[in-house]
């Protein structure tokens, strides 16, 4: 099985997909004129505009339960098996793929808006809706809807189940067993009370894990701050293969930072346009905007503060990639969260384990709960033409399930299905939003076009001659009546 997977994964996982990652987040760079440098200010003011409604959550809440997803075990064990496999320089690469996933990112949360519908009072939206919509391929959106339920149902949880087990083994010695059993039932809790719960969960954990994990991180820096030059320096002469003991290989360094890079900020892959589509906004380029600014805060930040807390102590493997050490910080602990525990041990003895294990049991399970809403809303699509209700409650069970099972499974076997669930998603969903740029793009003119004239955005598909937006027509021909009645009654 093992082999089979491996196997997958360098065909999935090939030349192709990342130079299909770096070359869409170009393309939609150049095409936007770097939207995510020219509206970097409205981007954060977006963050806080909005509120929600009966079937929406604010920008706030799409943002948080979009983190939830993005925020993860690839911002801590995820950034280690890159400088492991990739050499330093795989850390400028994950850089890389967040400034140009951004502009992926505003696209397919964009689409994602444009394309959403109200099933039984909740918005949803997501790839497999502007598939259908606004390419009209009902097979490929079906298709992409079932290798979801598949990779964010049952592959990927393991992988962050498999890395809180672990770092809580390392810490406090906590049996596997023990963990899955918790989290299996603390996830059931979450997922058994509805998308409102999901949001108003993540509205309140994941600004706190991140900025404390942050925090630490900053710490550690100032405690460093001399090396940080240096280190600064080992990243970038080793990602253009100048520096004498990593630049060979730098193709393993893209490699591993474009693959890790996408796991963590999934800029592309088709998980965010899930979330950002439930959020209630008068115009989808806004929620476009916020959904790029997230692709910012996990990779910026949250994988930034762990690669330096990694190369300023010097806590970290590098080997060759016929597996020859190239450099050995660190001794009898395998590539993954182990290193960041290590780090923080040698520097807060007594608690630096235990922090990081804290900080991935709240990253790593926040995202269990967001690829639950990922999948559930990939069945709420599969299910709009029949009424299939215990599909939702096998899914519950089989994400239970899975997330049980990742406590006990080896950190390979996790992380190789984890990759080729986020591979296959990817694949599908970037050559789904090539195809589309051109709605997202007249989007963004619109928005700025609204701006100028200095009103607050508001979306009509119509005129924009974009069809299939069909939420939008009728919720601008109730406001249009609503209008009418009321200035009758005037």
């Amino acid at each position: 099985m093992n082999e089979l997977v491996t196997t997958l994964n360098e065909y999935v996982w090939s030349t192709a997909l990342i130079a299909l990652c770096l070359g869409t987040g170009l393309y939609f760079s150049v095409r936007s004129r770097f939207l995510q440098l020219r509206h970097l200010r409205e981007m954060t003011r977006l963050m806080m505009d909005g509120k929600s409604s009966d079937q929406g959550v604010s920008s706030f809440q799409a943002l948080t339960m979009t983190l939830a997803g993005r925020v993860g075990t690839g911002n801590i064990a995820g950034v280690a098996t890159a400088i492991t496999f990739g050499g330093p320089g795989a850390v400028f690469w994950m850089w890389m793929v967040a400034f140009l996933g951004a502009s992926s990112a505003f696209v397919e949360s964009t689409l994602g808006q444009v394309y959403k519908e109200s099933i039984n009072k909740q918005y949803r939206g997501g790839p497999a809706f502007y598939i259908e919509k606004g390419l009209g391929v009902k097979w490929y959106a079906l298709l992409f809807a079932f290798v979801t339920v598949i990779a964010t149902g049952l592959l990927l949880p393991g992988v962050q189940a498999n890395s809180i087990a672990e770092s809580l083994k390392t810490a406090a010695g906590v049996d596997t067993t023990v963990t899955g059993a918790l989290l299996a039932i603390a996830l059931a809790f979450i997922i058994f009370g509805g998308v409102k719960r999901i949001a108003t969960f993540a509205e309140y954990v994941v600004p706190f894990m991140a900025l404390g994990y942050i925090v630490v991180a900053c710490i550690i820096v100032a405690l460093h701050i001399e090396q940080l030059p240096n280190v600064l320096g080992l990243i970038f002469r080793s990602a253009f293969a100048m520096d004498a003991g990593f630049g060979a290989i730098i193709g393993m360094a893209i490699q591993w930072g474009v693959k890790r890079g996408v796991y963590s900020n999934e800029a592309g892959q088709g998980t965010g346009p899930h979330a950002s589509s439930a959020a209630e906004v008068s115009h989808p380029a806004k929620q476009g905007l916020v959904q790029g600014f997230s692709v910012y805060v996990d990779t910026l930040f949250v994988c930034s503060a762990t690669a330096f807390m990694l190369l300023i102590t010097g806590q970290y493997n590098v080997q060759a990639p016929d597996g020859t050490p190239m450099f050995t910080g660190v001794q009898g602990v395998a590539a993954g969260p182990g290193y960041v525990q290590t780090a923080l041990e040698n520097i807060m003895p007594g608690f630096g384990a235990l922090f990081v294990a804290i900080a991935l049991l709240f990253f790593a399970f926040t995202t269990i709960v967001a690829y639950y809403y990922i999948a559930e809303t990939n069945i709420a699509y599969i299910n709009r033409a029949t009424s299939r209700p215990w599909m939702a409650f096998v899914l519950k069970l089989c994400i239970i399930a899975a997330t049980f099972y990742g406590t006990v499974r080896t950190a390979d076997a996790a992380w190789a299905l984890g990759d080729l669930g986020v591979g296959l998603m990817a694949w599908l969903n970037i050559i789904a939003i090539l195809l589309m740029r051109n709605v997202a793009f007249k989007c963004l003119r619109d928005y700025e076009a609204q701006k100028a004239q200095g009103k607050d955005p508001v979306f009509d598909p119509v005129a924009l001659g974009i069809k299939n937006a069909d939420y939008w027509v009728q919720r601008n021909s109730q406001a249009a009546a609503q209008d009418k009645t009321a200035e009758t009654v005037r």
